[in-house]
């Protein structure tokens, strides 16, 4: 087991209807194509795969894919929206999960090798994205750029989201490289808020690069966003492309 937190059932039961923008098809849309693309014929295992938020679009799409997830209430989610025979789904953490078979494409989405709370864990990730890939094959991660400029020397905290149901901020320790993500959400309409937080350690890309290295993959791509646009300077997220020597 590695040192990500488990999302809870009520956590599970809302998560859906509380990432409405991740679901959009403006964000959904440019996703499957990219991955769909990079599947090609092939089969793709997505790591921490949640409640299907993209495995299941890109299953419709007609790329074969199964899921590695460490939360059962989050399988169980998905388990509504696709059968075990459409979308096979095994539970477990995605640094040391087997499953049978070769696939064209490993992918890890939405922050979520973030969630792997040490760097060990997040090189052995990227040893078992590798494990599965056939050769040639490629393993995605898309994740946000550490917003350190962001951080007015001497503090420790910045917002994400400060809207009317909910205001995020995050804490860092720059020692550590971990941030805490804390979320304040108006629950219902009586005036309550939810109080949550999660912990995150964050890599740079340059980090990254060396995590593959050393899992035996090679870049071939980095772009700021699905569409494909320039990877910059200003850039507040990446998807990074690491391919598998044929």
């Amino acid at each position: 087991m590695t040192s990500s937190e488990l999302w809870s059932r009520a956590t599970a039961e809302r998560y859906d209807a509380e990432e409405t923008e991740a679901f959009s098809e403006a964000v959904l849309g440019p996703t499957v194509a990219f991955l769909g693309e990079l599947a090609g014929e092939g089969r793709a295992l997505e790591f921490a795969i949640g409640t299907g938020r993209v495995g299941v679009p890109l299953r419709e799409r007609g790329v074969p894919v199964v899921g590695v997830e460490l939360s059962e209430h989050m399988a169980a989610v998905l388990r509504r929206k696709a059968d075990e025979d459409t979308l096979p789904v095994v539970i477990g953490d995605m640094a040391t999960t087997v499953v049978p078979g070769g696939f064209s494409l490993v992918y890890l989405l939405y922050n979520t090798i973030s969630n792997l709370l040490t760097q060990d864990e997040q090189v052995e990730c990227f040893r078992n994205a590798a494990r599965h890939l056939e050769p040639g094959g490629r393993f995605v991660v898309e994740l946000l750029v550490p917003p350190l400029r962001s951080l007015p020397h001497g503090q420790v905290a910045v917002p994400f989201d400060v809207s009317e149901r909910h205001l995020g901020f995050d804490t860092f320790d720059l020692v550590e490289q971990v941030l805490v993500s804390h979320h304040l959400t108006l629950d219902g309409d009586d005036g309550r808020y939810r109080r949550e937080n999660s912990r995150h350690r964050y890599a740079w890309p340059a980090e990254l690069d060396l995590m593959a290295r050393i899992a035996g993959l090679e870049r071939e791509r980095r772009v700021a966003d699905w569409d494909g646009s320039p990877f910059t300077q200003d850039s507040t997220k990446h998807i990074s492309v690491w391919r598998k020597p044929a």
